[in-house]
């Protein structure tokens, strides 16, 4: 099985901070830059899993990569270049604390919420009888709060993230009008690829005062898909859809006894169930993409890595 990248630990001229996140190792260079290295750590229920998934760094940084470049033109966003499989280099911008959930159908949190008898999703009523994959009549943002390493994320509604002065009235209508039309973008490219975009988050900054794009954007870790193919015939027979996002690693979990609650453990990560995830990631990046995953080389990957982000850096310089 080859390598995983972990952690890394690197130390630039400039730097002035690494940040670790449940994902990704972000650089902070003079202030003005970001490098953001898609490490091999794998997380579900707001939990960093015990073992790394090799390539996942790679399928999630290009897939980011791609789709930062094919909705440029809906939105500013923060990426210069991608100088490594698994790096992207952008603008560092004063961030958002919120996040910007679109969903197009009922699944994931959202039918759990609902069959436990909620009928409102941050502040958005939901008309009874709805049934779990069901498509709604329009997509939905449903924000949530963002989190520290290690909490859950929180909905919150758009009144309460006015009100609380998180975000101005003014800047949260215009990220609600971006997510809707990255979103309709993503569904546009997802159909495509006999895919539908069931659910994404999206997050923002401001550059220059600009309201700007950061982080990844359509990848499997961010998004949910489902296969176009069988949706209705899944959905008028009640059966689970096929469909492709990290979901099947959070069912496995569940399926084990853990959900994240106080008290539980991580199942055992068996060098199988670990290849199993790997290659269920090279998956989603070529049906996602439509393009042949090119498996970096992993002989030394931190070096390769370390080396081609001194080379952007120069060239910023």
């Amino acid at each position: 099985m080859a390598d995983s990248v972990i952690s890394t630990d690197f130390t630039f001229e400039g730097q002035q901070s690494l940040y670790k996140g449940k994902v990704r190792d972000v650089y902070d260079i003079d202030g003005k830059w970001l490098v953001m290295v898609a490490t091999d750590r794998i997380s579900a229920f707001d939990v960093v899993l015990p073992r790394g998934i090799p390539y996942k760094g790679q399928v999630l940084n290009q897939i980011a990569s791609k789709f930062l470049d094919a909705t440029a033109d809906i939105c500013p966003n923060w990426k210069i270049a991608s100088p490594d499989p698994m790096v992207t280099v952008g603008h560092r911008c004063e961030t958002f604390p919120v996040e910007m959930i679109v969903r197009g159908y009922l699944t994931g949190s959202s039918w759990r919420d609902y069959k436990a008898g909620a009928r409102e999703i941050c502040g958005i009523p939901l008309p009874e009888g709805m049934r779990e994959h069901q498509r709604f009549d329009r997509p939905i943002v449903t924000p949530t709060t963002k989190a520290e390493l290690g909490q859950h994320d929180q909905n919150i509604s758009k009144d309460e993230i006015i009100r609380q002065g998180l975000v101005s009235a003014q800047e949260y209508a215009k990220l609600e009008e971006y997510s809707l039309a990255l979103f309709e973008r993503g569904t546009e490219i997802a159909a495509r690829r006999g895919l539908i975009l069931v659910d994404t988050k999206y997050e923002f900054g401001k550059l220059d005062g600009e309201i700007t794009l950061i982080d990844e954007i359509h990848t499997p870790d961010s998004s949910r898909y489902f296969y176009a193919e069988g949706y209705e015939e899944r959905f008028d027979s009640g059966r689970q859809q096929n469909q492709l996002s990290k979901e099947f690693v959070r069912e496995w979990l569940m399926d084990n006894g853990f959900q994240g609650r106080e008290g539980e453990q991580v199942p055992e990560m068996t060098d199988e169930i670990v290849a199993s995830i790997s290659d269920r990631y090279i998956e989603l990046y070529e049906q996602i993409t439509g393009e042949k995953f090119i498996k970096g080389d992993t002989a030394d990957v931190t070096a390769r890595m370390e080396g081609n982000i001194r080379n952007m850096l120069a060239r910023l310089r």
